[in-house]
């Protein structure tokens, strides 16, 4: 099973929470499933489901990478992680969006960033709440849903499978899940949820495919700049922060640890970097 869970909490009489967030990742695995047996019975063409599960497979082992205890493991972790996410919306995701239209594709992103953004700060008001759903992985599956939305609308159109689209897919998507899953691990919750926005690329894509739907250019660029805006956003609040509270660099409260703070900040900037050229080198060397 690629979504384990890391920690269960007590919900009082209720429903523990983790059982309803594993019930919510297992509901969009079957979805998918579901969704890609009646694509390929069908006349939807093969590359979409093909397309939805390697998204799937790309988040699902990055979620799986999160398991490393090392003292350093979570600041070159989520700096790996953030930093390949922050070039792969530059490289891939960003020019998808103006490619469909520059104008609304780049309102779509201003769009996507600062609802990311309001949504993130709004969502703290409900931290002392049982939602099933973590504010990171909701994000995801925004993005996700989006593009979703414009693979399914112009997969007709859509060249074979290549290496670049699939590194394009793995690069945001395998990061991104490593991240959400250290994040929610952080916070005693269950990576299974993580299987939602992990399918929700086919769970859009597949039944917009199967209708048929052709929406204007404004409207995809509009659609896949939210998709990217909103991942930016994510990638941006994942970047390491080595402050005392932070989930992406834990440091201490105390006076004398700014020695332990400016040492976790150099691997921070290292790590993110170094992300970052990682998916450089595969856009160059595949593309």
């Amino acid at each position: 099973m690629f979504f384990e869970d890391i920690a269960d909490r007590a919900n009082g009489d209720r429903v523990p929470l983790s059982t309803r967030e594993r019930a919510i990742g297992g509901a969009g695995v079957l979805a998918l499933v579901a969704l890609s047996a009646l694509a390929l019975a069908t006349d939807v063409t093969w590359k979409l489901p093909a397309i939805s599960w390697v998204a799937f497979g790309a988040m699902a082992l990055g979620a799986r990478a999160a398991a490393a205890d090392h003292p350093l493991e979570p600041v070159w972790g989520y700096g790996l992680a953030s930093g390949a996410m922050v070039t792969s919306t530059a490289l891939f995701l960003i020019p998808q969006a103006l490619a469909q239209h520059g104008r609304f594709g780049s309102l779509g992103i201003a769009v996507g960033f600062l609802a990311g953004y309001a949504g993130h700060s709004l969502g703290h008001r409900f931290t002392h709440l049982d939602l099933p759903v973590d504010h990171t992985a909701a994000e995801l599956t925004v993005h996700a849903l989006a593009a979703g939305a414009i693979i399914g609308a112009i997969y007709g159109a859509m060249p074979s499978l290549t290496s670049l689209l699939g590194i394009a897919l793995v690069s945001h998507k395998a990061p991104a899940g490593y991240a959400a899953a250290r994040r929610l691990a952080g916070r005693d919750r269950s990576v299974a949820v993580l299987a939602l926005p992990a399918a929700a690329v086919g769970l859009i894509a597949l039944p917009v495919a199967a209708v048929g739907v052709t929406p204007s250019s404004a409207v995809r660029g509009l659609l896949f700049g939210v998709g990217a805006g909103v991942f930016l956003h994510v990638a941006v609040d994942l970047l390491p922060e080595c402050t005392a509270g932070s989930e992406t660099c834990p440091a201490g409260a105390a006076a004398d640890e700014h020695r332990l703070r400016d040492r976790l900040r150099t691997h921070a900037a290292v790590s993110s970097v170094v992300g970052g050229t990682a998916v450089v080198l595969g856009w160059l060397l595949i593309g």
